[in-house]
């Protein structure tokens, strides 16, 4: 897991769901690449719905991570790309829930003009460190 750190030196993450600085724990890198809210069957969950599509997404994280043995209580950084300011907020209220507090990734966060198809409102790209003893090789 994950450690954070913070310090009162610089502008603070104020419970956004995110860490200013993680150190990253020994273990196996896993990059993914950028999640959307398809199933896998390729339909997109929750059109015009923020907090769906989010959840939607982090729900893929999970089972891709679950493939190599990971959780999300793996992910160390995340990038969020979204198509409206005021989604924002919403990303990260689900984002405080599916992180324990003290233990977020850090975070790049970037609105974008669109994404890869009309109805994307929202794409994360996690990066994760599963334990070398709960690595399952591919």
């Amino acid at each position: 897991m994950p450690i954070g750190f913070d310090t009162e030196d610089v502008w603070r993450s104020r419970n956004r769901g995110f860490q200013m600085g993680v150190i990253q724990p020994d273990g196996v890198v896993i990059h993914l690449t950028g999640q959307v809210a398809w199933t896998a069957g390729e339909t997109i969950v929750g059109v015009n719905d923020i907090e769906a599509q989010t959840r939607q997404i982090f729900d893929n994280i999970s089972k891709l991570l679950g493939k190599v043995g990971g959780t999300l209580a793996d992910v160390v950084a995340i990038t969020t790309h979204y198509t409206d300011q005021s989604q924002l907020p919403v990303i990260q209220a689900v984002r405080r829930e599916v992180f324990e507090a003290g233990q977020e990734p850090v975070s790049t966060s970037v609105m974008v003009a669109g994404l890869g198809h009309p109805d994307f409102l929202v794409e994360l790209t996690p990066i994760a460190v599963v334990p070398r003893d709960r690595f399952i090789e591919q």
